[in-house]
């Protein structure tokens, strides 16, 4: 993962797929997934770009194919602490 996320700090919005992709479904508007090595790994960081040079990861969580509902999970833990985030 520290790996995921020192190729999202070099590579800012330009890191494409199949190292990052859209996190789809309720609540996970604006947040993206990290996909460590390519996507082969089981462990998905939910990240949201806050300005230009800044990202955030706000939850860790399986792969949304393995276990949907623990993915799921992530994406609402992220937003609460998206939320938090914002009212500091």
């Amino acid at each position: 993962m520290l790996n995921a996320a020192a190729k999202l700090e070099a590579a800012g919005p330009k890191l494409g797929h199949p190292h990052t992709s859209a996190v789809r479904g309720e609540g996970g508007k604006g947040f993206r997934e990290l996909r460590p090595r390519a996507g082969r790994s089981r462990w998905r960081p939910i990240y949201r770009q806050m300005n230009a040079t800044t990202f955030v990861i706000f939850a860790v969580g399986p792969e949304a194919e393995i276990d949907a509902r623990g993915f799921s999970g992530a994406v609402t833990r992220a937003a609460e602490r998206h939320a938090r985030f914002e009212e500091d």
